[in-house]
């Protein structure tokens, strides 16, 4: 398989994750239009980032992280097969540093998280 098309089917399995968390996320939320999913690929792994109203977070993440911990085992299961890493970050719209109008990189999402 050649570099360009491992590419192409590496994007294809985004769009595939993409989409399944997305699903998930519509169907427990009040907001469904507000729920965003952003693909941030790195050499082997892609983070999902999975965006919801702030009304909604609670909804997505469950009483003590069960229904975060069940989005992340599907997706876990569904990575398996695919053999590739994904993992799940699930932050408000609003959820990325105020003063940048994109998502942050992988990198600066990691270092956001060694800050705590």
């Amino acid at each position: 398989m050649t570099e360009t098309t491992l590419l192409e089917s590496q994007g294809d399995l985004a769009n595939s994750m993409v989409n399944l968390v997305a699903g998930m996320a519509k169907a427990l939320v009040d907001n469904p239009d507000r729920v965003t999913v952003e693909a941030v690929a790195d050499r082997d792994s892609t983070m999902l980032l999975l965006r919801v109203a702030p009304s909604d977070l609670g909804k997505v993440i469950g009483k003590q992280g069960r229904t975060a911990r069940s989005m992340r085992t599907i997706l876990g299961a569904a990575s398996m097969k695919a053999q590739h890493r994904f993992s799940l970050d699930i932050q408000q719209e609003d959820g990325w540093k105020k003063d940048k109008s994109t998502p942050p990189t992988l990198e600066e999402h990691q270092d956001s998280d060694s800050d705590e």
